[in-house]
């Protein structure tokens, strides 16, 4: 997808990859630094229950809420095990530290049937090899009305949760979950999660939530949901649909100050 920086040269977004394992990096994040990645889910495709259109890895072609079908593409505890004490033994025994253990990967981490003894595997080991740094996931918030699932993250150290859309319209529109998820149900579930960050990626085009209406919609739900604060961004890599593009640094910062203003929860454009 095409774009054009602001001298008039054509700007490329950068194309992304499925992980091909359980662990990878360290990579360089905007957001949480030096972090290791962990993927709970299959390295042939990606396992989502949303289809967002600017979803990195493309279109989901594996659209789920429950992962029966899929468990047998699905790492076992002990192979997740395994590689988590194998990547931090060796981080430490090269004298490298993380900011952050990520737990991510090829679409939804917390349809991962046994969440929680991932969190305690990781938090075991993080304390063992790498006690500086923070546990955390970034999670598309389509299971946070399950009380098993906030539970589990509620023993992690940061949970960055998708927030993108103040209306079932947009939300549909935008992020294409897979039924039944409805918008209110994600809301009620993030405030009842504590000490939480949301994540809300603006775009424009074929669809857009970067109007003047929709950010209005999407920010009394901010002021609902009442986070630690929001991290909010545009296009970085290649999107599933080439029909929408990034937003300007200007939307962006606009955008962090309705969020100052009218919800008072501390922002983080990136």
């Amino acid at each position: 997808m095409a774009l054009r920086s602001a001298a008039g040269r054509p700007q490329k977004l950068r194309k992304y990859s499925l992980q091909t394992g359980i662990v990878y990096g360290p990579v360089e994040s905007r957001r949480l630094g030096l972090s290791l990645g962990i993927n709970l889910l299959p390295t042939s495709y990606k396992l989502c229950s949303f289809n967002c259109v600017y979803c990195q890895y493309g279109w989901t072609k594996k659209g789920t809420l429950a992962p029966i079908q899929e468990l047998a593409d699905l790492p076992s505890l002990e192979a997740i095990a395994a590689a988590i004490e194998s990547a931090l033994e060796q981080l430490s025994g090269a004298g490298k530290t993380v900011d952050s253990i990520t737990i991510c990967g090829n679409g939804e981490p917390t349809l991962y049937p046994d969440l929680r003894g991932v969190i305690e595997i990781a938090k075991r080991e993080r304390d063992r090899y790498q006690p500086q740094a923070r546990l955390a996931i970034l999670s598309n918030s389509s299971t946070v009305g399950d009380p098993v699932v906030r539970e589990a993250l509620d023993l992690l150290d940061l949970k960055i949760m998708k927030f993108d859309a103040g209306s079932e319209e947009i939300f549909r529109q935008l992020n294409h979950p897979r039924a039944p998820i409805y918008m209110g149900d994600i809301v009620a579930g993030l405030k009842e999660l504590k000490n939480i960050m949301l994540q809300s990626l603006f775009v424009q085009g074929r669809v857009t939530n970067a109007d003047p209406d929709s950010v209005c919609l999407w920010v009394e739900k901010v002021r609902e949901i009442r986070p630690l604060g929001v991290q909010v961004y545009t296009l970085e890599r290649e999107p599933a649909d080439e029909r929408i593009g990034k937003v300007s640094l200007a939307t962006l910062q606009w955008i962090a100050e309705e969020v100052r203003w009218r919800a008072g929860v501390p922002v983080d454009v990136f």
